[in-house]
């Protein structure tokens, strides 16, 4: 798998990078959640699509590290606002530090990020790179409001998921496919398709990973199966079980969805159940093969001339395939 290879690049990378600094204080927290695990998806990405343009790995190193720096900054705020106690089963940067900390710690990783950036001022694309990188920022922000309005809503539609969870999970993925391109001197065309691929792609992992969240194997998949039922989050499963229930059936399993007095393990059963009945996880499947499907058809046009365009195809099947 060449995915594994770029992951190696980026993490042997990272591993030498301190970010301690002074203030102390502020910089510790920096460290500890760069350091803290992931499968750097972003970032290796980024890697993998300059290399296919023939750039220069090395030369890509900062950009790669901003992308890592700002998809962190996300996590300390995230984690922060869901007051979650725990990130890849260690303590999070506010619940090791403090509040305070966890903000301050993420405003400054964020304004590294854009230092990193900074450091290709002279590149031809650099105006597109930093439009890039500042319009996915921005709309992971759009994502991540819509996410909290969702918690509070009865009337979630699908496609109002779908445009939540290509803000707040694809886009930056997509992103990094782009600017990784633009620093190879890739056609603003090509830059594009791999944009295209970034988000298709995307999108069909984060519905496979709604799929996991309910039916995958709790020894593979890495965390407690069912944590989104248990939540109540509105997935795909649950929209459209919703969608093909009548009014006073929809009442009842949206009172189901909700009801945090029922034992974990029988609202589990029971949720995943109705997914099965009423068509919801068949449908998931469809949903997540059509953008596979759209993320291929978008490499297709640039493999004359490219042929390691292909180990994006293997890209995907190790994103969706996977039971983890």
């Amino acid at each position: 798998m060449e995915f594994l290879k770029y992951q190696k690049v980026f993490a042997d990378n990272l591993h030498g990078t301190d970010f301690n600094a002074f203030p102390a204080n502020l910089y510790e927290p920096v460290d500890y959640i760069m350091k803290l695990g992931g499968k750097r998806l972003r970032p290796t990405a980024l890697l993998m699509s300059t290399d296919t343009f023939n750039g220069d790995l090395d030369y890509a190193k900062d950009a790669a590290m901003a992308l890592e720096v700002f998809h962190n900054f996300t996590l300390v705020h995230d984690d922060i606002m869901d007051e979650a106690p725990l990130r890849r089963g260690k303590d999070t940067v506010h619940k090791r530090y403090d509040l305070n900390t966890g903000i301050l710690s993420g405003d400054v990783m964020l304004i590294q990020s854009y230092g990193l950036l900074f450091k290709y001022s002279d590149h031809k694309y650099f105006a597109e790179i930093i439009k890039s990188f500042n319009d996915a920022a921005k709309l992971v922000c759009h994502g991540q409001q819509l996410d909290v309005d969702f918690e509070e809503r009865l009337d979630v539609t699908e496609t109002e998921y779908l445009k939540m969870i290509e803000w707040k999970t694809a886009v930056l993925f997509a992103a990094g496919l782009k600017i990784g391109a633009l620093l190879a001197d890739a056609s603003p065309e090509q830059a594009k398709a791999m944009y295209t691929y970034g988000i298709n792609v995307g999108l069909a992992f984060q519905v496979q990973d709604d799929i996991l969240d309910s039916f995958g194997d709790p020894e593979k998949f890495g965390k407690k199966v069912g944590g989104d039922i248990v939540q109540g989050k509105k997935t795909l499963l649950v929209l459209k079980t919703l969608e093909n229930l009548s009014k006073d059936l929809a009442a009842d399993f949206l009172a189901l969805i909700n009801d945090r007095s029922l034992d974990e393990s029988t609202k589990i059963e029971l949720v995943k159940s109705k997914f099965i009945e009423y068509g919801a996880l068949e449908y998931a499947e469809e949903v997540k093969n059509s953008y596979r499907a759209k993320a291929t058809a978008a490499l297709n046009d640039m493999l004359e001339g490219f042929p390691k365009i292909n180990m994006f195809n293997d890209l995907s099947e190790y994103l969706l395939g996977r039971e983890a």
